[in-house]
């Protein structure tokens, strides 16, 4: 518990705690342009977008620090968005090795998936990788049939010409919409990944509704049996639901919890399950009840208490 004013240390109980890694995906092609141009995340050719030859790279960057530091040896779990950036940062970084038809295991990734130009990736000695979509990324969504005329041709910078484009451009940033199970299967044999739940035609997610499902999920985490986890996931879920946390820390603390993240970034943290939301206690504890076999246990107070009657 917190020692008071949130000026001293905090202490927990080990069961009560896990450790999450958190990993934004490698740069995507949409972050090339989106970066320099917000208006370019509406750009079509941005769907489901998949890594730059620069992300490759990162992710092998990341692959070899995860290894080095002993850190891919203590992870129980990886938990990826579902969608192709993140699945492809996930098995690049915590998969195996390169891929053969001779092995009895499905890949982790086929060759080429999202025409990423990589070798297959195996599934033997990676921790298990599962896709959830409580952590995607932030649904930007738009109605555009009910914004005037010239607020439409204001953002966009089109001319009339190119209305009827801007109406059937309605609906969430093209890159953070995403495919199919049967083609992440496909894609990504080794993984198991649910139907898109969240997109809505017509629906904007609120940073309050984003802020709101990242707290969902750290809270679905607490169902799960792993104490070492890693979640590979995007800049504004990171965003938006890390600034909900450190309030009661040194200001320095919050910003370090919060602040954005770089592509290919990962940053390991604790969360601590204070309102007994867990698992039992007894199934994960690496603590000792003691007193086996029993016999005559006064603590030493009360033994020399007793000594003085």
């Amino acid at each position: 518990m917190d020692s008071g004013g949130g000026s001293g240390p905090s202490l927990f109980p080990l069961h009560r705690c896990k450790t999450i890694h958190l990993v934004r995906h490698a740069q995507g092609i949409h972050n090339v342009d989106g970066d320099k141009n917000y208006k370019a995340y509406m750009n079509p050719d941005y769907f489901d977008a998949h890594l730059t030859p620069l992300g490759w790279n990162q992710v092998h960057y990341l692959r070899n620090h995860v290894r080095h530091s002993g850190l891919l040896n203590r992870i129980d779990l990886v938990i990826a968005s579902p969608l192709l950036r993140t699945l492809q940062t996930a098995v690049g970084v915590f998969g195996g090795d390169g891929y053969t038809d001779k092995t009895d295991v499905l890949p982790l990734m086929v060759a080429n998936a999202g025409n990423s130009s990589h070798a297959a990736i195996s599934s033997l000695n990676s921790p298990p990788i599962v896709a959830v979509e409580l952590c995607r990324e932030h649904l930007y969504i738009f109605n555009i049939r009910f914004l005037k005329l010239d607020i439409i041709i204001h953002m966009w910078g089109m001319d009339l010409t190119n209305f009827s484009m801007v109406f059937l451009m309605q609906g969430v940033h093209p890159c953070d919409r995403r495919r199919s199970v049967s083609e992440y299967q496909f894609l990504f044999p080794a993984i198991d990944s649910d139907e898109d739940t969240w997109w809505k035609a017509n629906v904007r997610e609120t940073k309050e509704e984003l802020a709101d499902r990242g707290l969902k999920f750290l809270n679905w985490l607490w169902t799960r049996k792993e104490k070492e986890i890693a979640i590979v996931t995007h800049s504004g879920f990171l965003f938006h639901t890390l600034k909900a946390f450190g309030s009661d820390c040194h200001p320095l603390v919050k910003k370090e919890i919060s602040k954005h993240f770089a592509n290919c970034e990962l940053r390991s943290m604790v969360i601590v399950d204070r309102s007994m939301i867990g698992l039992e206690a007894s199934t994960l504890t690496t603590n000792y009840p003691g007193k086996i076999p029993s016999g005559p246990d006064l603590p030493s107070d009360v033994a020399d208490g007793n000594s003085n009657k």
